[in-house]
């Protein structure tokens, strides 16, 4: 569903990623693993055109998508939900969840009953700004919104951070869910050992911009896997 080949992205003239091939397949969750400051989030960000790339090729669903801006890569079918969430805080529940509306017909523009059962803390505060809700319910509203798109490819920053233990729970049974649906890549990026080893089902571990060991999760053992990640 996802493929990049050769990517890679500069700031100035400092290079950030050098080459990274890279796919994510529909009805499953891959991880991309690392210490901070290694080039995970840089590279969502070139995913998603809110940095340029600077060479190499993205694939959604077999078509090769240009260096395009971020509305572009939304209309063909890649949704992020950012580090830090990035939830309009003078706008209600509903009105955020409505900016999801943008990318699609008029006839879709309606929330899914789906949103409300798996966030149903959010139908009882629609009427709440999003300023107002704890960290954890800007993180379900976040990931509510990105799923109204109907993405082909679901990019997730760091949803755990900052974020209570019911509520992480709460984000690991609905990405399960929505890899159960089939037709979704799931890209996570995540520091939390145990939360992304228990949903991942392929691994990518970055390094100073590079990728350094990836594969399916069964050519992992977990305490090798953890000791790559922590270095």
């Amino acid at each position: 569903m996802l493929k990049t080949q050769g990517l890679t992205l500069h700031y100035g003239g400092s290079q950030i990623l050098h080459g990274i091939d890279f796919q994510a397949q529909a009805g499953q969750v891959t991880c991309i693993m690392g210490t901070n400051g290694v080039g995970k989030t840089s590279f969502l960000k070139a995913l998603a055109g809110t940095h340029l790339r600077s060479g190499g090729t993205v694939e959604i669903d077999g078509a090769e998508v240009g260096r395009v801006p971020p509305q572009d890569m939304a209309r063909r079918g890649l949704s992020v939900v950012p580090q830090g969430r990035m939830i309009f805080p003078l706008l209600t529940v509903k009105e955020n969840l409505e900016t999801a509306y943008a990318l699609l017909p008029k006839s879709e523009h309606k929330v899914p009953d789906e949103i409300y059962d798996l966030f149903p803390i959010l139908k009882q505060f629609l009427a709440r700004r999003g300023g107002d809700l704890s960290g954890g319910q800007q993180q379900q509203l976040a990931i509510a919104r990105a799923m109204i798109m109907k993405p082909k490819v679901l990019l997730l920053d760091e949803p755990t951070e900052g974020i209570q233990p019911n509520i992480i729970q709460q984000i690991g049974r609905v990405i399960s869910h929505l890899r159960g649906q089939g037709g979704m890549a799931i890209v996570l990026v995540e520091q939390y050992f145990e939360f992304a080893y228990g949903l991942a089902d392929a691994f990518y571990v970055m390094k100073r911009g590079q990728i350094t060991h990836s594969g399916p999760k069964d050519n992992f053992a977990k305490e090798d896997l953890r000791a790559v990640v922590s270095v």
